[in-house]
């Protein structure tokens, strides 16, 4: 009795190595090219090369492709805060903080940030949405920081100079012409807050004018 071999016909899905970047990067070029409100998910999967069904299975919708590391930041942030000895600091917290979120922030990414810094720029939404992720940041850094121990009004003060010390950070990292690394910079920037915020029970500052030897009483 002769065999035959018997086939089917099995539709391939298509290859989608790396496809969460492909689609974050074609979603921002084509923000940037037509606007936010006026590109789609289609568009951004055709150019990307995949399907509707593969960008949602990455994204739930195309403001996640700007938004959608907030809660890896705020899992990373929280567990460094978490995992300080005791004995550490305020300001030795925040810094493991930021340098726990500096993952998200590598060189190899770096050419994206001024694409999105510009697309939610232009969108008063985004715009809403971006102070909100950063409310959002702030209340999880008062919430480890009470976790270890601290009153609600320190824990809420350096939150918020947390949270400075990230957008000032973001900021330096994006730019162009900038080669340091998310970490350094945000330890940096960190410190400088902390110089500063000595410096505000000081008396006001005086004109060059009011410093002058004529001006200055014996």
């Amino acid at each position: 009795m002769r065999l035959s071999l018997i086939t089917y016909d099995v539709p391939m899905g298509r290859w989608e190595p790396n496809a969460r970047e492909r689609l974050e990067r074609a979603a921002l070029a084509l923000f940037v090219e037509r606007g936010y409100d006026a590109t789609t998910v289609a568009e951004i999967a055709d150019r990307a090369g995949l399907t509707k069904s593969t960008f949602f299975r990455h994204f739930a919708d195309k403001r996640e492709v700007l938004f959608g590391g907030q809660d890896m930041l705020t899992e990373r942030l929280t567990t460094a805060i978490a995992a300080m000895p005791a004995t550490a600091t305020t300001i030795d917290c925040l810094d493991a903080a930021l340098a726990a979120m500096a993952v998200a922030f590598t060189a190899e990414r770096r050419d994206l940030a001024p694409q999105r810094r510009a697309v939610i720029a232009a969108n008063s939404e985004l715009r809403e949405r971006e102070l909100l992720k950063r409310a959002r940041l702030a209340a999880a850094m008062a919430d480890a920081l009470l976790a270890r121990g601290a009153d609600e009004v320190s824990a809420g003060l350096a939150a918020e100079v947390g949270v400075l010390a990230f957008g000032t950070a973001y900021t330096r990292w994006a730019a162009p012409d900038n080669e340091r690394p998310f970490s350094e910079i945000a330890r940096a920037v960190l410190r400088d807050l902390q110089v500063r915020a000595s410096t505000l029970g000081g008396g006001a500052a005086q004109s060059p004018a009011a410093q002058s030897p004529a001006n200055v009483r014996a």
